[in-house]
C-alpha cells in the first residue's frame, strides 16, 4: 500500500509542477503588464532612471526592504490582494475589469518566485 501511494505521489508531482510553472509565467505576463510599469526595475517613461512605485518604496523603507516588489519575501498573496484592490497612498486601487483575482494570485506567485531567486538589493 505505501508503494502504491509513493507511486501516486510521483505521479502527480509532476503534475503541480507543471500547473506551478503555468501559474508564475502568467503571473510573470500580468506584472509585466500591470505592475512593472510603476515597479519594475528598468527605465520608466520618457527614460527616467526611477520609476514611480520602486522609488516611492525605496525612499518609505530607506533600505530596509527592497525597494523592487520582486525582491520582497514578506509580501504574502493577501497583503498584494489588499494593495492591488484598495490601492495605498499614491497608488491607485485596479478593479476586477483591470485584473482580475485570478491574475492577483498568479502575479503573488511571481513576486514569491522571483523574491526566492532575486538576489537582495536595497
Amino acid at each position: 500500500m505505501k508503494m502504491l501511494y509513493v507511486m501516486m505521489l510521483a505521479a502527480v508531482a509532476p503534475l503541480a509542477t507543471a500547473q506551478e510553472t503555468a501559474t508564475v509565467t502568467r503571473g510573470k505576463e500580468v506584472f509585466t503588464r500591470s505592475c512593472a510599469p510603476c515597479h519594475g526595475a528598468d527605465r520608466g517613461d520618457f527614460g527616467r532612471a526611477m520609476l514611480p512605485g520602486t522609488d516611492a518604496l525605496r525612499i518609505k523603507y530607506k533600505g530596509q526592504l527592497p525597494a523592487l516588489l520582486e525582491q520582497r519575501t514578506d509580501l504574502t498573496p493577501a497583503t498584494i490582494r489588499t494593495f492591488v484592490r484598495r490601492g495605498t497612498w499614491s497608488m491607485p486601487p485596479f478593479r476586477k475589469t483591470e485584473i482580475s483575482d485570478e491574475e492577483i494570485d498568479a502575479v503573488s506567485a511571481y513576486i514569491a518566485d522571483s523574491a526566492r531567486k532575486a538576489p537582495r538589493t536595497p
